[in-house]
């Protein structure tokens, strides 16, 4: 990837409805499942161009980690006041035990071994402590997206939950993006039977580069951010194009 991909990116992640109601959706959540004891330690791991770690800012001191090699240079550039480092979920270069707060947001979908990443995850994780993961959801809407952005695989609840039963509990697992679901799998599906034309993935960048016009902009945000009252207040929803799940340590 060039700078000039870095640098979209970084304004995509500030500005596309997507990033913005799910990034409500995550601290809203968060809000909810830490105490008042702040602030924290908290851990960021695959913060692409940083926008999550400025936001997690509110919860106390936010440690950055980036695999990407030019990722990290471009996000250690464009984004000086982050505390970040380039490093790999497989192998956190952090003691046992040393934060309150680990995050992988739309992280472990790109890794082969994602019980080898939770693990790690837990592991730096400290006791009562709680790490919180989103990922894309069911394989049946694997589409250009997903070859774009080198994920591995798509999700489902029961398959997520399964790589946190371990010591601790899950706290609260849920899809959202819920009402954007099913028009989403309808076009996905149906784009599968017709001789649709696919633009080359090169020229494609992903699912964020398409739908952001004003009017776009407007209407998926006011349908996708009416979901935020449902995770706000522990309301699991039973489909979504994304996964949300926190877990507590013991």
């Amino acid at each position: 990837m060039n700078q000039a991909y870095y640098k979209e990116y970084y304004h995509i992640e500030r500005k596309h409805w997507w990033f913005l109601v799910r990034n409500q959706i995550i601290m809203n959540h968060l809000r909810g499942q830490l105490s008042n004891n702040r602030p924290l330690k908290v851990l960021n791991i695959g913060v692409a161009t940083g926008r999550t770690s400025e936001l997690l800012t509110e919860f106390g001191s936010v440690k950055s980690v980036e695999y990407d090699h030019a990722c990290f240079e471009f996000t250690k550039a464009t984004v000086p006041s982050l505390d970040i480092i380039q490093g790999s979920i497989l192998e956190l270069p952090f003691e046992d035990q040393s934060y309150d707060l680990v995050c992988a947001l739309d992280v472990i979908e790109h890794v082969e071994e994602h019980q080898l990443a939770v693990q790690e995850m837990q592991r730096v994780c400290k006791p009562n402590g709680f790490v919180c993961v989103t990922v894309p959801a069911f394989n049946f809407l694997w589409n250009q997206h997903d070859d774009v952005n080198h994920h591995v695989r798509r999700y489902t609840r029961p398959l997520l939950e399964r790589l946190f039963q371990s010591t601790g509990k899950i706290t609260f697992s849920s899809y959202f993006n819920f009402w954007l679901f099913f028009p989403i799998a309808g076009f996905r599906l149906l784009s599968r039977l017709l001789p649709l034309h696919h633009r080359k993935i090169e020229e494609a960048g992903s699912d964020f580069t398409v739908m952001n016009g004003s009017l776009f902009q407007k209407v998926f945000y006011g349908i996708f951010n009416s979901e935020n009252i449902f995770i706000k207040n522990g309301i699991q929803l039973p489909a979504g194009v994304s996964l949300l799940l926190s877990w507590q340590k013991k």
